[in-house]
This record gives C-alpha cells, sequence and structure tokens, in this order.
C-alpha cells in the first residue's frame, strides 16, 4: 500500500490488540506493520518500522504506555512518530502524564470503529485529538486534585501577548483553528500565525502540549468554566 499511513498497535489484550488491527488493515490508505504487547516492545518495533502513528495502551507488563510514549517521542529515531493513546475514563492521571509525554492525543477504548479510524487520519496528518467532551474531563479532574507528587507548578506565558492567551485558552477548551476563526473574528491566516508562535514561544510540539501548557499556567482551571463546545 504504497502511501498508506503506517500504524503500530499496542496493547497487552491480545483479543483487543487483533481487533484494532484487523480494523486498520481493512481500511483503504491505512495499513498495519505490527503489534506490541507492552511498552518496551512498543519502542523496539516504532525504532525499527518507523510507524506514523502508534495506537498505544496504557498500562502494560515490562514497561506501560507512558515510559513507551516518552521514549518514543523523546528519541530523534522517532521523532516523527505519533502516538495516540487508548485508554477509559479511569486512568485520568496517566492519560495527562502521557500527554505530557509527548503523546498527540487519546481515545476511548470503546469508541465505535469510525471514530478509531478517524483519530488515526487526525493524528497521522499532524493534529491532536483533543475531543473537548473527554480531554476537558480527564485534564481538569486530574489538576483538580491535590498531589504533591504531581509536580505541577504555575508556569508563566512569558513573551505571550493577549491575543495569544486568548488563542491558547479556545485551544485548551477544545475548539478548532475554524472555531477559533468565527470565535476571534479573524482570518485563518492570522489564527495558524498565533497557533505557530504559541508552539514556539512554549516549546510545545502540538496542540496536545498546549493544552497541557494552558492548565499549568492557569489560563483555564477547572474552577473558571464549565462545559465548552463539543
Amino acid at each position: 500500500m504504497t502511501g498508506a499511513t503506517r500504524v503500530l498497535v499496542v496493547d497487552d489484550q491480545v483479543l483487543l490488540r487483533g481487533s484494532f488491527r484487523i480494523l486498520v488493515e481493512n481500511e483503504p490508505g491505512l495499513t498495519a506493520v505490527g503489534e506490541a504487547g507492552d511498552g518496551a516492545e512498543a519502542v523496539e518495533l516504532s525504532r525499527l518500522h518507523r510507524p506514523d502513528v502508534v495506537l498505544m495502551d496504557v498500562r502494560m507488563p515490562v514497561m506501560d504506555g507512558i515510559e513507551a510514549t516518552r521514549q518514543i517521542c523523546g528519541s530523534p529515531e522517532t521523532a516523527g512518530v505519533r502516538v495516540l493513546i487508548l485508554t477509559t475514563f479511569d486512568l485520568d492521571e496517566y492519560v495527562y502524564a502521557a500527554l505530557r509525554a509527548g503523546a498527540a492525543g487519546f481515545l476511548l477504548k470503546d469508541a465505535p470503529p469510525a471514530e478509531v479510524l478517524a483519530a488515526i487520519r487526525v493524528v497521522a496528518a499532524g493534529d491532536s485529538l483533543l475531543a473537548p467532551s473527554v480531554t476537558r474531563r480527564l485534564i481538569e479532574d486530574f489538576t483538580s486534585r491535590p498531589d504533591p507528587a504531581r509536580d505541577i507548578r504555575p508556569a508563566p506565558l512569558t513573551g505571550v501577548t493577549e491575543r495569544e492567551r486568548e488563542v491558547l485558552e479556545l485551544i485548551a477548551r477544545g475548539l478548532s483553528n475554524d472555531e477559533i476563526t468565527a470565535r476571534l473574528h479573524l482570518s485563518m491566516g492570522t489564527v495558524k500565525t498565533h497557533v505557530g508562535r504559541l508552539l514556539a514561544k512554549l516549546a510545545a510540539r502540538d496542540r496536545a502540549q498546549l493544552v497541557i501548557a494552558a492548565y499549568e499556567s492557569g489560563v483555564v482551571s477547572p474552577a473558571d468554566h464549565g462545559p465548552g463546545p463539543r
């Protein structure tokens, strides 16, 4: 499949892993390059195959998905590999940590097949999967719980302009560039420029890490807003 998006499936449950692989292989434009049953194997196969996207489980033996994500996203050998976390709602801390480790986003394990395939394509295209109804719930719940071991400190937004701060807040609330354009009455080019500058100024690799920066800097918090757009 020339030009197909290459996917590595990682999960310690054989049946689930096989189901994801079959789903990928039966979709035009996607191909599965392998399967891994733990994080260490995922890192090894990512270096070997250089997939476009890794569907990464979190709780696994030998090495968990967080450490595997950190190694994959932090290594020059696999710098172009995008990690999409597979999770359930009871893994809030793990999802947050995975996003900080460099994951491009996440999807729920019980997501419909069409949603899984769409998520793979979104992440492969270089975007982040930030579904407002899920991302907000996970990150807000985690950041609202006191835990000294988490090592989260307010981070200053050095050099960020007031307009860029507005854009950052809307990104953290789950708005797409199109929605930000409409909300702030800006052109698409201007919004993309602001997003690009935020990525550079905050040393973030993608929108997922901009969301983390927004929460850690206090631009948004669980206490200052309710449900946003879906």
